[in-house]
C-alpha cells in the first residue's frame, strides 16, 4: 500500500512538473500576459485602511537603519490611493508620497517636497511613468516598485508556467519600451491560485540583473494579496531593503 501511494505521488508530481514546464507560443504569451497584467492592476482594496510597518535599510558595512513607515489607503468609486509616509528622527530618510491607481489609467505619483528637520509641507511634485523610478526614503525601493508601475507597460507576456516555492506560477515578462534610467524588463512569478507575486527580477537598460524582489507570507488583505514582508536586493550595489508590514493595524 505504501509503495502504491509512493508511485501515485510520484506520478502526480511528474504531471505537475510537466504542466509547469509548458512554454507559450508568442501569440498566446501576449494574450495571456495582457490579461494577467490587467487582472493584477484591477485588484483594488475593499475599504479604507491604515497599516504600519518598518523600513529596514541595509546599506553596506554600517548598521541597518530602521525607519517607521505608515500606509494610508483611501478607496473611491473611481480609484484608490495609497499614502506612504515615513517618521522618526532620521531626517535623511524622511519621505512622503501618494500613488493613485485607477482602472485602465496610468499611475499618478504625488511626492511631498520635504525640508530637512522641518517635516512634510503642503508642496508637492507630480511624477508619472519613468519619472517615478526614484528611491523612496533613501532605500532600494523606487516609487515605481511600490506602485507596480511595470504592469502598466504595453508589452506583457506569460512565457511559461513553472513551480516557484512549491506553487504553480505564471512567469510574466513586462518589457519597458523606454528603459533609459529605469528597468528594461521585469520578470514576475505570479501564483496561479492566489494571484500574488511570489518573486520578481528587474533588469537594467543593458539587460543585466539589477534587483530581486522577495515577498514573504503573502496573504489576502482587504481584497488584495499583500506580503507581510517584502525584501528587495540590489545585486549591483550589494545593498538591500526590507519592509515589514503590520496587517493587524487598521
Amino acid at each position: 500500500m505504501i509503495f502504491r501511494r509512493a508511485i501515485t505521488a510520484l506520478g502526480l508530481l511528474a504531471a505537475v512538473n510537466a504542466m509547469a514546464a509548458t512554454t507559450n507560443d508568442p501569440a498566446t504569451a501576449e494574450i495571456e500576459g495582457r490579461e494577467l497584467a490587467l487582472q493584477l492592476l484591477s485588484q483594488r482594496p475593499e475599504k479604507n485602511f491604515t497599516n504600519t510597518g518598518t523600513l529596514r535599510i541595509f546599506g553596506g558595512k554600517g548598521k541597518p537603519v530602521a525607519v517607521p513607515v505608515a500606509l494610508h489607503t483611501f478607496v473611491t468609486p473611481t480609484n484608490w490611493q495609497t499614502l506612504y509616509f515615513t517618521s522618526g528622527p532620521n531626517a535623511d530618510h524622511a519621505a512622503s508620497f501618494t500613488v493613485t491607481h485607477a482602472a485602465s489609467q496610468p499611475n499618478d505619483y504625488r511626492v511631498a517636497i520635504l525640508f530637512q528637520r522641518r517635516g512634510p509641507t503642503n508642496e508637492f511634485e507630480f511624477l508619472a511613468g519613468e519619472k517615478s523610478f526614484v528611491p523612496f526614503a533613501g532605500s532600494d525601493f523606487w516609487l515605481a516598485d511600490l506602485g507596480l508601475e511595470f504592469f502598466h507597460w504595453p508589452s506583457q507576456r506569460v512565457i511559461r508556467k513553472e513551480l516557484k516555492q512549491g506553487k504553480l506560477c505564471a512567469v510574466l515578462v513586462s518589457a519597458n519600451p523606454d528603459p533609459a534610467g529605469a528597468y528594461s524588463r521585469v520578470v514576475s512569478w505570479i501564483g496561479e491560485e492566489s494571484g500574488g507575486i511570489f518573486q520578481a527580477e528587474a533588469y537594467d537598460a543593458k539587460g543585466k540583473l539589477l534587483k530581486e524582489f522577495e515577498p514573504k507570507s503573502v496573504e489576502r488583505v482587504n481584497g488584495q494579496y499583500q506580503p507581510r514582508e517584502l525584501q528587495i536586493r540590489n545585486r549591483q550595489t550589494g545593498t538591500r531593503t526590507r519592509i515589514e508590514f503590520n496587517f493587524d493595524a487598521r
